[in-house]
Protein backbone atom coordinates (compact mmCIF):
# COMPACT_ATOMS: atom_id res chain seq x y z
CA UNK A 1 0.00 0.00 0.00
CA UNK A 2 3.10 2.44 0.42
CA UNK A 3 3.76 3.19 -2.89
CA UNK A 4 0.35 3.48 -3.71
CA UNK A 5 0.11 6.13 -1.38
CA UNK A 6 3.64 7.40 -2.81
CA UNK A 7 2.13 7.61 -5.77
CA UNK A 8 -1.17 9.05 -5.30
CA UNK A 9 0.64 11.97 -3.17
CA UNK A 10 2.96 12.36 -6.12
CA UNK A 11 -0.12 13.02 -8.56
CA UNK A 12 -1.44 15.76 -5.91
CA UNK A 13 0.87 17.96 -6.29
CA UNK A 14 1.03 17.62 -10.00
CA UNK A 15 -2.50 18.07 -10.29
CA UNK A 16 -2.27 21.30 -8.15
CA UNK A 17 0.23 22.52 -10.34
CA UNK A 18 -2.46 21.51 -13.36
CA UNK A 19 -4.94 23.17 -12.07
CA UNK A 20 -3.26 26.46 -10.71
CA UNK A 21 -1.35 26.94 -14.19
CA UNK A 22 -4.39 26.70 -16.25
CA UNK A 23 -6.79 29.33 -14.49
CA UNK A 24 -4.63 31.94 -13.73
CA UNK A 25 -6.47 31.61 -9.95
CA UNK A 26 -5.20 29.21 -7.58
CA UNK A 27 -7.44 26.19 -7.39
CA UNK A 28 -9.09 26.76 -4.64
CA UNK A 29 -10.44 30.59 -5.88
CA UNK A 30 -11.41 28.63 -8.86
CA UNK A 31 -13.61 25.88 -7.06
CA UNK A 32 -15.02 28.37 -5.19
CA UNK A 33 -15.89 30.45 -8.29
CA UNK A 34 -17.25 27.76 -9.85
CA UNK A 35 -19.63 26.48 -6.25
CA UNK A 36 -20.94 29.86 -5.80
CA UNK A 37 -22.93 29.88 -8.90
CA UNK A 38 -23.61 25.68 -8.03
CA UNK A 39 -23.67 25.48 -12.40
CA UNK A 40 -20.33 23.78 -12.73
CA UNK A 41 -18.81 20.21 -12.44
CA UNK A 42 -15.24 19.11 -12.82
CA UNK A 43 -15.02 15.62 -14.25
CA UNK A 44 -11.94 12.86 -14.53
CA UNK A 45 -11.67 11.01 -17.22
CA UNK A 46 -8.36 8.29 -18.36
CA UNK A 47 -6.12 9.61 -20.32
CA UNK A 48 -7.26 7.43 -23.07
CA UNK A 49 -10.33 9.38 -23.21
CA UNK A 50 -8.46 12.73 -25.09
CA UNK A 51 -9.56 12.35 -28.51
CA UNK A 52 -6.59 12.37 -30.26
CA UNK A 53 -7.50 13.57 -33.46
CA UNK A 54 -9.92 16.03 -31.88
CA UNK A 55 -13.61 16.49 -31.53
CA UNK A 56 -14.39 15.44 -35.59
CA UNK A 57 -17.04 12.84 -35.47
CA UNK A 58 -15.10 11.43 -38.92
CA UNK A 59 -12.25 10.58 -36.95
CA UNK A 60 -14.20 8.92 -33.81
CA UNK A 61 -15.55 11.49 -31.58
CA UNK A 62 -18.45 10.20 -30.14
CA UNK A 63 -18.15 7.07 -32.29
CA UNK A 64 -15.76 3.90 -32.21
CA UNK A 65 -15.08 1.61 -29.35
CA UNK A 66 -16.06 3.88 -26.53
CA UNK A 67 -19.43 4.94 -27.58
CA UNK A 68 -21.00 8.18 -26.62
CA UNK A 69 -22.91 11.66 -26.86
CA UNK A 70 -21.20 13.73 -28.74
CA UNK A 71 -22.27 17.05 -26.79
CA UNK A 72 -20.95 19.95 -28.91
CA UNK A 73 -22.72 18.44 -31.70
CA UNK A 74 -26.10 17.07 -32.61
CA UNK A 75 -27.24 14.27 -33.49
CA UNK A 76 -30.30 12.89 -35.27
CA UNK A 77 -31.34 10.20 -33.16
CA UNK A 78 -30.51 9.32 -29.55
CA UNK A 79 -30.70 6.24 -27.57
CA UNK A 80 -32.91 5.92 -23.62
CA UNK A 81 -32.02 4.68 -20.57
CA UNK A 82 -33.39 1.25 -22.17
CA UNK A 83 -31.26 1.42 -25.00
CA UNK A 84 -34.58 2.36 -27.63
CA UNK A 85 -34.54 5.34 -30.09
CA UNK A 86 -35.53 8.79 -29.20
CA UNK A 87 -35.74 11.69 -31.66
CA UNK A 88 -33.04 14.67 -31.68
CA UNK A 89 -32.50 16.44 -34.80
CA UNK A 90 -34.80 14.76 -36.16
CA UNK A 91 -38.96 15.19 -36.33
CA UNK A 92 -39.61 11.23 -38.37
CA UNK A 93 -37.96 8.85 -40.32
CA UNK A 94 -38.94 5.87 -42.15
CA UNK A 95 -37.25 3.13 -44.33
CA UNK A 96 -38.26 2.17 -47.65
CA UNK A 97 -39.57 -1.07 -48.43
CA UNK A 98 -36.25 -2.91 -49.91
CA UNK A 99 -34.42 -1.21 -46.98
CA UNK A 100 -32.33 0.77 -49.31
CA UNK A 101 -33.45 4.06 -48.75
CA UNK A 102 -34.20 5.77 -45.14
CA UNK A 103 -35.71 9.12 -45.10
CA UNK A 104 -35.21 11.49 -42.46
CA UNK A 105 -37.12 14.77 -41.80
CA UNK A 106 -34.99 17.02 -39.51
CA UNK A 107 -36.22 20.61 -36.76
CA UNK A 108 -36.08 23.72 -39.11
CA UNK A 109 -35.29 25.85 -35.77
CA UNK A 110 -31.48 24.68 -35.20
CA UNK A 111 -28.32 27.10 -35.91
CA UNK A 112 -24.89 26.06 -35.36
CA UNK A 113 -22.89 28.25 -32.53
CA UNK A 114 -21.87 30.75 -35.09
CA UNK A 115 -25.34 31.24 -36.10
CA UNK A 116 -25.60 29.55 -39.21
CA UNK A 117 -28.65 27.77 -40.09
CA UNK A 118 -28.43 23.72 -39.86
CA UNK A 119 -30.27 22.41 -42.39
CA UNK A 120 -29.81 19.01 -44.86
CA UNK A 121 -27.04 19.53 -46.80
CA UNK A 122 -24.96 19.43 -43.61
CA UNK A 123 -26.75 16.52 -42.62
CA UNK A 124 -25.73 14.82 -46.26
CA UNK A 125 -22.04 16.34 -45.93
CA UNK A 126 -21.54 15.00 -42.43
CA UNK A 127 -22.38 11.30 -43.45
CA UNK A 128 -20.72 11.52 -46.81
CA UNK A 129 -17.62 13.00 -45.01
CA UNK A 130 -17.62 10.18 -42.50
CA UNK A 131 -18.07 7.07 -45.15
CA UNK A 132 -14.77 8.92 -46.92
CA UNK A 133 -12.99 9.83 -43.65
CA UNK A 134 -13.78 7.32 -41.11
CA UNK A 135 -11.20 5.76 -39.48
CA UNK A 136 -13.23 4.03 -36.69
CA UNK A 137 -16.63 3.42 -37.72
CA UNK A 138 -18.30 0.95 -40.04
CA UNK A 139 -19.67 3.41 -43.12
CA UNK A 140 -19.75 0.49 -46.00
CA UNK A 141 -23.71 0.10 -46.08
CA UNK A 142 -24.56 3.68 -46.83
CA UNK A 143 -23.71 4.20 -50.28
CA UNK A 144 -24.66 7.91 -50.16
CA UNK A 145 -26.62 11.06 -48.47
CA UNK A 146 -28.95 13.44 -50.79
CA UNK A 147 -30.65 16.27 -49.43
CA UNK A 148 -33.45 16.45 -51.13
CA UNK A 149 -34.85 19.82 -49.73
CA UNK A 150 -33.78 22.35 -46.42
CA UNK A 151 -35.25 19.31 -44.02
CA UNK A 152 -34.64 16.09 -45.69
CA UNK A 153 -32.14 14.04 -46.11
CA UNK A 154 -32.23 10.37 -47.79
CA UNK A 155 -29.59 8.10 -46.87
CA UNK A 156 -28.93 5.59 -49.56
CA UNK A 157 -27.66 2.33 -48.77
CA UNK A 158 -25.53 -0.06 -50.37
CA UNK A 159 -27.53 -3.17 -48.68
CA UNK A 160 -30.56 -3.08 -46.08
CA UNK A 161 -29.54 -2.22 -42.83
CA UNK A 162 -32.18 -2.57 -39.89
CA UNK A 163 -29.91 -0.55 -37.24
CA UNK A 164 -29.34 1.99 -38.85
CA UNK A 165 -31.11 4.36 -36.26
CA UNK A 166 -27.93 2.90 -33.80
CA UNK A 167 -25.51 4.77 -36.22
CA UNK A 168 -27.94 8.18 -36.65
CA UNK A 169 -27.78 8.14 -32.77
CA UNK A 170 -23.49 8.57 -32.55
CA UNK A 171 -22.86 10.20 -35.44
CA UNK A 172 -22.32 14.38 -34.69
CA UNK A 173 -23.91 17.11 -37.09
CA UNK A 174 -20.50 19.67 -38.61
CA UNK A 175 -21.56 22.50 -40.65
CA UNK A 176 -20.55 22.66 -44.49
CA UNK A 177 -19.41 25.79 -44.72
CA UNK A 178 -17.60 25.41 -41.69
CA UNK A 179 -15.46 22.36 -41.81
CA UNK A 180 -11.93 21.74 -42.57
CA UNK A 181 -8.83 19.83 -42.18
CA UNK A 182 -8.43 21.37 -38.39
CA UNK A 183 -12.28 21.13 -37.81
CA UNK A 184 -11.47 18.87 -34.32
CA UNK A 185 -9.50 21.48 -32.97
CA UNK A 186 -11.94 24.14 -33.08
CA UNK A 187 -15.34 22.60 -33.33
CA UNK A 188 -18.43 24.32 -34.03
CA UNK A 189 -22.06 22.35 -33.38
CA UNK A 190 -25.10 22.98 -32.52
CA UNK A 191 -25.21 20.53 -29.25
CA UNK A 192 -26.22 21.49 -25.93
CA UNK A 193 -22.64 22.69 -25.20
CA UNK A 194 -19.52 24.85 -26.98
CA UNK A 195 -15.43 23.78 -26.14
CA UNK A 196 -14.13 26.62 -25.06
CA UNK A 197 -11.03 25.53 -24.37
CA UNK A 198 -8.85 22.41 -25.02
CA UNK A 199 -5.21 22.08 -23.81
CA UNK A 200 -3.75 19.40 -24.89
CA UNK A 201 -2.86 16.50 -22.71
CA UNK A 202 -4.33 18.30 -19.74
CA UNK A 203 -7.82 19.24 -19.45
CA UNK A 204 -11.17 20.14 -22.14
CA UNK A 205 -13.79 22.99 -21.22
CA UNK A 206 -16.94 23.26 -21.92
CA UNK A 207 -20.05 26.17 -21.58
CA UNK A 208 -23.63 25.41 -22.06
CA UNK A 209 -24.41 26.06 -25.89
CA UNK A 210 -26.58 29.49 -25.25
CA UNK A 211 -29.03 29.47 -28.01
CA UNK A 212 -29.38 25.03 -27.70
CA UNK A 213 -32.45 24.13 -29.23
CA UNK A 214 -33.53 21.87 -26.61
CA UNK A 215 -33.87 22.40 -22.74
CA UNK A 216 -31.32 24.19 -21.28
CA UNK A 217 -28.56 22.59 -19.82
CA UNK A 218 -28.16 22.82 -15.67
CA UNK A 219 -24.56 22.08 -15.71
CA UNK A 220 -23.44 25.58 -17.35
CA UNK A 221 -19.74 24.67 -17.08
CA UNK A 222 -17.97 21.12 -17.88
CA UNK A 223 -14.48 20.69 -17.09
CA UNK A 224 -12.44 17.51 -17.87
CA UNK A 225 -9.62 16.44 -16.73
CA UNK A 226 -7.25 13.79 -18.66
CA UNK A 227 -5.59 11.43 -16.10
CA UNK A 228 -4.42 8.11 -14.82
CA UNK A 229 -6.41 6.50 -11.72
CA UNK A 230 -3.80 7.42 -8.86
CA UNK A 231 -4.03 11.22 -10.03
CA UNK A 232 -7.68 11.25 -10.47
CA UNK A 233 -7.90 9.25 -6.35
CA UNK A 234 -5.28 12.15 -5.43
CA UNK A 235 -7.83 14.90 -7.11
CA UNK A 236 -10.61 13.55 -5.32
CA UNK A 237 -8.23 13.11 -1.94
CA UNK A 238 -7.47 16.54 -2.30
CA UNK A 239 -11.44 17.57 -3.11
CA UNK A 240 -10.27 19.33 -6.31
CA UNK A 241 -12.59 17.39 -8.78
CA UNK A 242 -16.43 16.43 -8.38
CA UNK A 243 -16.37 13.27 -9.84
CA UNK A 244 -13.31 10.92 -10.42
CA UNK A 245 -13.40 7.93 -12.41
CA UNK A 246 -11.45 4.86 -10.47
CA UNK A 247 -11.10 1.33 -10.61
CA UNK A 248 -12.49 -1.52 -8.73
CA UNK A 249 -8.57 -2.32 -7.01
CA UNK A 250 -9.47 1.86 -5.04
CA UNK A 251 -13.17 1.46 -4.42
CA UNK A 252 -12.08 0.18 -0.62
CA UNK A 253 -10.35 3.79 -0.30
CA UNK A 254 -12.73 6.38 1.85
CA UNK A 255 -12.36 9.75 0.48
CA UNK A 256 -13.74 12.43 2.56
CA UNK A 257 -16.77 14.55 1.33
CA UNK A 258 -17.51 11.76 -1.50
CA UNK A 259 -19.17 8.55 -2.20
CA UNK A 260 -18.60 6.21 -4.68
CA UNK A 261 -21.01 5.62 -7.35
CA UNK A 262 -21.04 2.54 -9.39
CA UNK A 263 -22.92 1.84 -13.00
CA UNK A 264 -23.88 -0.94 -14.49
CA UNK A 265 -22.54 -1.81 -17.82
CA UNK A 266 -22.29 -4.13 -20.80
CA UNK A 267 -18.11 -3.46 -20.55
CA UNK A 268 -17.72 -7.11 -20.98
CA UNK A 269 -14.90 -9.34 -20.22
CA UNK A 270 -14.53 -12.92 -22.57
CA UNK A 271 -11.97 -15.28 -23.81
CA UNK A 272 -12.46 -16.47 -27.16
CA UNK A 273 -12.09 -20.34 -27.76
CA UNK A 274 -10.81 -21.87 -31.49
CA UNK A 275 -13.67 -23.95 -32.58
CA UNK A 276 -11.44 -24.98 -35.66
CA UNK A 277 -9.20 -27.97 -35.90
CA UNK A 278 -5.77 -26.67 -36.39
CA UNK A 279 -4.21 -25.47 -39.74
CA UNK A 280 -2.22 -22.94 -41.34
CA UNK A 281 -2.31 -20.20 -43.53
CA UNK A 282 -0.44 -17.32 -45.01
CA UNK A 283 1.93 -17.96 -42.13
CA UNK A 284 -0.54 -17.79 -39.51
CA UNK A 285 -2.17 -20.86 -37.48
CA UNK A 286 -5.90 -21.56 -37.00
CA UNK A 287 -8.09 -23.79 -34.67
CA UNK A 288 -6.70 -25.31 -31.45
CA UNK A 289 -6.92 -29.45 -30.99
CA UNK A 290 -8.52 -28.89 -27.69
CA UNK A 291 -10.92 -26.24 -27.62
CA UNK A 292 -12.39 -27.44 -31.15
CA UNK A 293 -14.06 -30.69 -29.02
CA UNK A 294 -17.60 -28.08 -28.27
CA UNK A 295 -17.66 -30.74 -25.12
CA UNK A 296 -14.21 -28.99 -23.78
CA UNK A 297 -15.80 -25.51 -24.82
CA UNK A 298 -19.16 -26.13 -22.84
CA UNK A 299 -17.10 -27.67 -19.65
CA UNK A 300 -15.16 -24.16 -19.78
CA UNK A 301 -18.04 -22.40 -19.52
CA UNK A 302 -19.96 -23.89 -16.48
CA UNK A 303 -16.95 -24.56 -14.96
CA UNK A 304 -16.04 -20.89 -14.38
CA UNK A 305 -17.41 -19.39 -11.02
CA UNK A 306 -18.47 -15.77 -12.45
CA UNK A 307 -19.52 -14.59 -8.91
CA UNK A 308 -16.48 -15.99 -7.11
CA UNK A 309 -14.64 -13.83 -10.11
CA UNK A 310 -16.45 -11.00 -9.74
CA UNK A 311 -16.20 -10.73 -5.74
CA UNK A 312 -12.32 -11.86 -6.07
CA UNK A 313 -11.15 -9.78 -9.07
CA UNK A 314 -13.54 -7.12 -8.94
CA UNK A 315 -13.74 -5.94 -5.37
CA UNK A 316 -18.16 -7.04 -6.21
CA UNK A 317 -18.31 -4.47 -8.84
CA UNK A 318 -19.44 -6.19 -11.91
CA UNK A 319 -22.25 -8.80 -13.06
CA UNK A 320 -22.04 -11.72 -14.34
CA UNK A 321 -21.63 -12.16 -18.77
CA UNK A 322 -23.22 -14.50 -21.04
CA UNK A 323 -22.98 -12.96 -23.77
CA UNK A 324 -21.63 -9.58 -25.81
CA UNK A 325 -24.88 -7.95 -25.40
CA UNK A 326 -26.18 -9.05 -21.60
CA UNK A 327 -29.15 -6.32 -20.64
CA UNK A 328 -29.59 -4.89 -24.63
CA UNK A 329 -32.74 -5.27 -25.80
CA UNK A 330 -31.54 -8.40 -28.21
CA UNK A 331 -30.15 -10.41 -25.53
CA UNK A 332 -31.26 -14.01 -25.53
CA UNK A 333 -31.63 -15.74 -22.04
CA UNK A 334 -30.67 -18.61 -22.83
CA UNK A 335 -27.45 -17.52 -22.93
CA UNK A 336 -27.20 -17.63 -19.16
CA UNK A 337 -25.68 -20.88 -17.57
CA UNK A 338 -25.10 -22.01 -14.04
CA UNK A 339 -22.15 -22.59 -12.48
CA UNK A 340 -21.38 -26.34 -11.90
CA UNK A 341 -17.96 -27.82 -12.16
CA UNK A 342 -18.91 -31.02 -11.09
CA UNK A 343 -21.30 -31.48 -14.46
CA UNK A 344 -18.47 -29.79 -16.39
CA UNK A 345 -16.21 -33.03 -15.26
CA UNK A 346 -18.55 -35.48 -16.56
CA UNK A 347 -18.61 -33.42 -20.37
CA UNK A 348 -15.15 -33.73 -20.09
CA UNK A 349 -14.84 -37.50 -18.66
CA UNK A 350 -17.97 -38.30 -21.20
CA UNK A 351 -15.52 -36.53 -24.38
CA UNK A 352 -12.65 -38.96 -23.11
CA UNK A 353 -10.51 -35.90 -21.21
CA UNK A 354 -8.83 -38.82 -18.94
CA UNK A 355 -7.18 -37.64 -16.04
CA UNK A 356 -3.62 -37.64 -15.82
CA UNK A 357 -1.06 -38.61 -12.85
CA UNK A 358 -0.54 -34.86 -12.49
CA UNK A 359 -4.45 -34.05 -12.64
CA UNK A 360 -4.31 -32.44 -15.56
CA UNK A 361 -6.46 -34.66 -18.34
CA UNK A 362 -5.56 -35.79 -21.75
CA UNK A 363 -7.46 -37.95 -24.55
CA UNK A 364 -4.97 -39.26 -27.69
CA UNK A 365 -2.03 -37.80 -26.61
CA UNK A 366 -3.58 -34.12 -26.50
CA UNK A 367 -2.69 -32.38 -23.37
CA UNK A 368 -6.07 -30.25 -22.33
CA UNK A 369 -4.31 -27.43 -21.79
CA UNK A 370 -3.84 -24.02 -23.59
CA UNK A 371 -2.14 -20.76 -23.17
CA UNK A 372 -5.13 -17.67 -22.08
CA UNK A 373 -3.57 -14.49 -23.07
CA UNK A 374 -4.27 -10.57 -21.98
CA UNK A 375 -3.21 -7.34 -23.33
CA UNK A 376 0.11 -6.46 -21.95
CA UNK A 377 -0.44 -3.40 -18.81
CA UNK A 378 -4.05 -4.24 -18.06
CA UNK A 379 -4.11 -5.54 -14.46
CA UNK A 380 -7.85 -6.30 -14.75
CA UNK A 381 -7.69 -8.52 -17.45
CA UNK A 382 -4.35 -10.18 -16.33
CA UNK A 383 -5.96 -10.78 -12.47
CA UNK A 384 -9.40 -12.21 -14.51
CA UNK A 385 -6.78 -14.74 -16.41
CA UNK A 386 -5.10 -15.84 -13.46
CA UNK A 387 -8.80 -16.49 -11.83
CA UNK A 388 -9.87 -18.93 -14.97
CA UNK A 389 -6.33 -20.79 -14.63
CA UNK A 390 -6.66 -21.19 -10.62
CA UNK A 391 -10.47 -22.44 -11.34
CA UNK A 392 -10.29 -24.62 -14.22
CA UNK A 393 -7.55 -26.60 -13.07
CA UNK A 394 -10.14 -27.72 -10.90
CA UNK A 395 -11.59 -29.56 -13.45
CA UNK A 396 -8.01 -30.91 -15.20
CA UNK A 397 -7.50 -28.30 -17.61
CA UNK A 398 -4.02 -26.34 -17.32
CA UNK A 399 -3.97 -22.75 -18.54
CA UNK A 400 -1.20 -20.60 -18.67
CA UNK A 401 -1.75 -17.38 -18.85
CA UNK A 402 0.67 -15.14 -20.48
CA UNK A 403 0.76 -11.07 -21.35
CA UNK A 404 1.22 -9.84 -25.11
CA UNK A 405 0.65 -6.57 -27.35
CA UNK A 406 -1.84 -6.15 -29.22
CA UNK A 407 1.18 -6.05 -32.24
CA UNK A 408 0.38 -9.87 -32.12
CA UNK A 409 -2.56 -10.38 -30.76
CA UNK A 410 -5.05 -10.69 -33.09
CA UNK A 411 -3.25 -13.33 -35.46
CA UNK A 412 -2.02 -15.57 -31.99
CA UNK A 413 -5.82 -15.67 -31.33
CA UNK A 414 -7.07 -17.51 -34.45
CA UNK A 415 -5.09 -20.63 -32.52
CA UNK A 416 -5.04 -19.39 -28.71
CA UNK A 417 -7.45 -17.95 -26.61
CA UNK A 418 -7.07 -14.05 -25.74
CA UNK A 419 -9.07 -11.76 -23.04
CA UNK A 420 -10.74 -9.29 -24.64
CA UNK A 421 -13.09 -6.28 -23.86
CA UNK A 422 -16.53 -5.77 -25.57
CA UNK A 423 -19.94 -3.74 -25.12
CA UNK A 424 -21.59 -1.56 -27.38
CA UNK A 425 -25.14 -0.04 -28.03
CA UNK A 426 -25.56 -1.89 -31.51
CA UNK A 427 -26.52 -5.11 -32.18
CA UNK A 428 -23.49 -4.88 -34.66
CA UNK A 429 -21.20 -6.42 -31.55
CA UNK A 430 -22.95 -9.89 -32.74
CA UNK A 431 -22.37 -9.63 -36.69
CA UNK A 432 -18.68 -8.27 -35.60
CA UNK A 433 -17.90 -11.49 -33.36
CA UNK A 434 -19.41 -14.30 -34.56
CA UNK A 435 -20.60 -13.52 -38.33
CA UNK A 436 -18.20 -15.57 -40.74
CA UNK A 437 -15.81 -13.42 -43.25
CA UNK A 438 -16.08 -14.04 -46.82
CA UNK A 439 -13.50 -14.87 -49.41
CA UNK A 440 -11.10 -16.43 -46.36
CA UNK A 441 -11.45 -19.95 -47.63
CA UNK A 442 -11.38 -20.65 -44.29
CA UNK A 443 -14.62 -20.53 -41.58
CA UNK A 444 -13.48 -17.28 -39.84
CA UNK A 445 -15.40 -15.29 -37.99
CA UNK A 446 -13.19 -11.60 -37.66
CA UNK A 447 -11.45 -12.67 -34.05
CA UNK A 448 -11.41 -16.19 -34.19
CA UNK A 449 -12.11 -19.14 -36.01
CA UNK A 450 -15.50 -19.94 -36.09
CA UNK A 451 -18.68 -20.52 -38.61
CA UNK A 452 -22.35 -21.13 -38.68
CA UNK A 453 -24.28 -20.81 -41.49
CA UNK A 454 -27.70 -20.25 -39.66
CA UNK A 455 -26.59 -17.55 -37.02
CA UNK A 456 -25.02 -16.38 -39.71
CA UNK A 457 -28.26 -16.09 -41.68
CA UNK A 458 -30.11 -15.18 -38.85
CA UNK A 459 -27.74 -11.92 -38.62
CA UNK A 460 -28.59 -11.30 -42.64
CA UNK A 461 -32.01 -11.40 -41.88
CA UNK A 462 -32.15 -9.45 -38.84
CA UNK A 463 -30.07 -6.33 -40.86
CA UNK A 464 -32.72 -6.99 -43.93
CA UNK A 465 -35.87 -6.95 -41.78
CA UNK A 466 -38.23 -3.92 -42.16
CA UNK A 467 -37.81 -2.23 -38.39
CA UNK A 468 -35.43 -2.04 -35.82
CA UNK A 469 -37.89 -3.90 -33.33
CA UNK A 470 -38.38 -7.22 -35.78
CA UNK A 471 -34.97 -7.32 -35.92
CA UNK A 472 -34.09 -7.84 -32.25
CA UNK A 473 -36.31 -11.54 -32.57
CA UNK A 474 -33.74 -12.40 -35.37
CA UNK A 475 -30.62 -11.32 -33.26
CA UNK A 476 -31.79 -13.22 -30.30
CA UNK A 477 -32.40 -16.70 -32.81
CA UNK A 478 -28.82 -15.88 -34.04
CA UNK A 479 -27.81 -16.33 -30.01
CA UNK A 480 -30.46 -19.56 -29.87
CA UNK A 481 -32.87 -21.06 -31.71
CA UNK A 482 -33.72 -23.81 -30.07
CA UNK A 483 -31.61 -25.97 -32.08
CA UNK A 484 -28.29 -24.18 -32.75
CA UNK A 485 -26.59 -21.08 -32.42
CA UNK A 486 -23.80 -19.47 -29.79
CA UNK A 487 -24.86 -20.31 -26.03
CA UNK A 488 -24.15 -23.31 -24.17
CA UNK A 489 -26.28 -25.54 -26.01
CA UNK A 490 -24.88 -24.48 -29.25
CA UNK A 491 -21.48 -23.94 -30.78
CA UNK A 492 -20.07 -21.57 -27.47
CA UNK A 493 -17.34 -20.25 -29.24
CA UNK A 494 -16.60 -17.63 -26.49
CA UNK A 495 -16.43 -17.74 -23.07
CA UNK A 496 -17.75 -14.55 -21.26
CA UNK A 497 -16.90 -13.74 -17.81
CA UNK A 498 -18.41 -10.62 -16.50
CA UNK A 499 -19.50 -6.85 -17.17
CA UNK A 500 -17.35 -4.91 -15.23
CA UNK A 501 -18.90 -1.01 -13.39
CA UNK A 502 -17.28 1.71 -13.96
CA UNK A 503 -16.38 3.28 -10.58
CA UNK A 504 -16.35 7.05 -9.55
CA UNK A 505 -16.01 8.72 -6.48
CA UNK A 506 -18.74 11.54 -6.77
CA UNK A 507 -18.47 14.52 -4.12
CA UNK A 508 -21.12 14.50 -1.65
CA UNK A 509 -24.32 17.29 -2.97
CA UNK A 510 -23.57 16.41 -6.81
CA UNK A 511 -26.79 14.71 -8.10
CA UNK A 512 -25.29 12.46 -11.23
CA UNK A 513 -28.52 11.55 -13.14
CA UNK A 514 -29.59 7.93 -13.82
CA UNK A 515 -26.92 6.95 -16.02
CA UNK A 516 -28.08 4.40 -18.95
CA UNK A 517 -26.23 1.42 -19.21
CA UNK A 518 -22.49 2.37 -20.22
CA UNK A 519 -20.89 0.61 -23.34
CA UNK A 520 -17.24 -0.42 -23.23
CA UNK A 521 -14.70 2.17 -22.50
CA UNK A 522 -14.50 4.04 -18.44
CA UNK A 523 -14.57 7.30 -20.22
CA UNK A 524 -17.11 10.36 -21.98
CA UNK A 525 -20.32 7.88 -20.93
CA UNK A 526 -20.45 9.36 -17.22
CA UNK A 527 -21.05 12.61 -18.97
CA UNK A 528 -23.81 11.99 -21.78
CA UNK A 529 -26.10 13.61 -19.60
CA UNK A 530 -24.30 15.72 -17.82
CA UNK A 531 -26.62 19.01 -18.73
CA UNK A 532 -29.00 17.09 -16.35
CA UNK A 533 -26.83 16.91 -13.17
CA UNK A 534 -27.25 19.13 -10.38
CA UNK A 535 -25.97 20.34 -7.15
CA UNK A 536 -28.20 20.14 -4.32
Amino acid sequence: MGRKVISILCAAGLLAGLLTGCSGKSSEEKQAADKDNKDSVIVTMPTTSEPESGFDPAYGWGAGEHVHEPLIQSTLTTTTKDLKIEKDLAVDYSVSEDGLTWTVTIRDDVKFTDGEKLTAEDVAFTYNNCKEKSSVNDFTMLDRAVAVDDTTVEFKMTKPYSIWPYTMAIVGIVPEHAYDENYGQNPVGSGRYIMKQWDKGQQVIFEANPDYYGEAPEMKKVTVLFMEEDAALAAAMAGQVDVAHTAASYSDQSVDGYHLLAVQTVDNRGFNLPVAEPQEKDGIAYGNAFTADVNVRRAINIGIDRDEMIENVLNGYGTKAYSVCDKMPWYNGDSEVTYDSDKAKRLLDEAGWKEGHDGIRERDGIKAAFTLMFSNGDSVRQALAEDVSNQLKEIGIEVTTEGVGWDTAYDRAQSEPLVWGWGAHTPMELYNIYHTLSGTGIGQAEYSPYANETVDRYMDEALASGSLEESYELWQKAQWDGTTGITQDGDIPWIWLCNIDHLYFVKDGLKVADQKIHPHGHGWSIVNNVDQWSWE
